[in-house]
């Protein structure tokens, strides 16, 4: 395994993204989920990536249980500022107030059953919050001993830039794919300049990128259902351009594998956070991190999958009330 810096901050060069871990892709078993896990551990993977509204706070629970006497070995990676609103009001809200920071550190510390977070992320810029105010409650954080490092979650470069300038931030995460490359024009330069390392979540484009899909038909539970970019009007023609790219790269490497190894190569501070349930899918994801492109095939992979391509949104779309 290669590692890599988030700043000051070494972690494997391919993490792991454990939302699957609890819905959001249909049921999955916890003790799968544990094992898949504990194998990362044992395959060198260090980064672990939850979040405190996965499975309202299950999640957190489960990579507890999976790194219960292995803390040393690896980077745990949370984060808080959603929560759910009332009843009656939007499924989950932002929340940026330093109180409520606190207030969810301490509950994902519980759960995790640890003592210190090593990455916590500001889940979501708050627009009632300056952000400046929220990194602030974090570094409040820092000083208790409470989580060692700071990120930052879907942020504009000038929202880094003035978070940043608050306290050092050592991650940015956003999504970040070869069918989704937002962050390319204005935030991966900004991220670099600072020297803050940039977490590319949804890496695999929500499964699209490991070209196993083969039908729009998901099961109950499953986000995509009512993702943009997965319904029948889009499936086809995306499932198509994925499809081309595949067969242009005939060999024995999983095309996941090369979608990853191309992020890899996007710069050294870019560490892709694939999820998976199974530990099949997680060994090839891992492998990306030993795999080195040529500037040839990373240029055609580039032209094979461009963004402007993909049909829909890459936001999800508003639950139907």
């Amino acid at each position: 395994m290669d590692y890599r810096k988030l700043g000051e901050l070494e972690v494997s060069a391919v993490g792991l993204g454990c939302l699957g871990m609890s819905g959001g892709y249909g049921a999955a078993s916890a003790d799968d989920c544990v094992a898949t896990i504990r194998k990362g551990l044992e395959l060198g993977l260090t980064l672990l990536d939850t979040a405190d509204f996965y499975g309202a706070g299950a999640n957190e629970e489960l990579v507890g249980r999976a790194v219960s006497g292995r803390r040393a070995d690896v980077v745990l990676a949370t984060r808080g500022g959603l929560r759910s609103a009332e009843p009656g009001g939007p499924p989950v809200i932002t929340d940026g107030r330093p109180a409520y920071l606190r207030e969810a550190c301490d509950a994902s510390l519980r759960r995790l059953g640890v003592d210190h977070i090593d990455l916590y992320y500001l889940g979501r810029p708050d627009p009632d919050v300056p952000i400046e105010e929220s990194v602030g409650g974090l570094a409040s954080l820092v000083a208790d001993g409470k989580i060692g490092h700071i990120g930052l979650s879907e942020v504009s470069a000038d929202q880094l830039r003035r978070g940043h300038a608050e306290h050092p931030i050592t991650a940015l995460e956003s999504e970040y794919s070869l069918w989704e490359r937002h962050v390319e024009a204005e935030i991966l330069p900004a991220a670099a300049s600072l020297g803050v390392g940039l977490v590319a979540h949804t890496p695999l484009g929500k499964g699209m990128l490991s070209g196993e899909l083969r039908a729009v038909e998901f099961a109950p539970g499953d986000f995509r259902r009512n993702h943009p970019r997965f319904d029948t009007a889009n499936f086809a023609h995306n499932h198509a351009l994925i499809e081309t790219a595949r067969a242009a790269f005939p060999s024995d490497v999983p095309f996941a594998t090369l979608a990853l190894a191309w992020l890899l190569s996007r710069g050294p501070g870019v560490v892709p956070i694939p999820g998976t349930r199974r530990i099949a899918h997680l060994t090839s994801n891992l492998a990306a991190a030993d795999l080195a492109l040529d500037a040839a095939t990373v240029d055609r992979l580039s032209a094979l999958v461009p963004p402007s391509a993909v049909r829909g949104s890459r936001a999800r779309a508003p639950r139907p009330t």
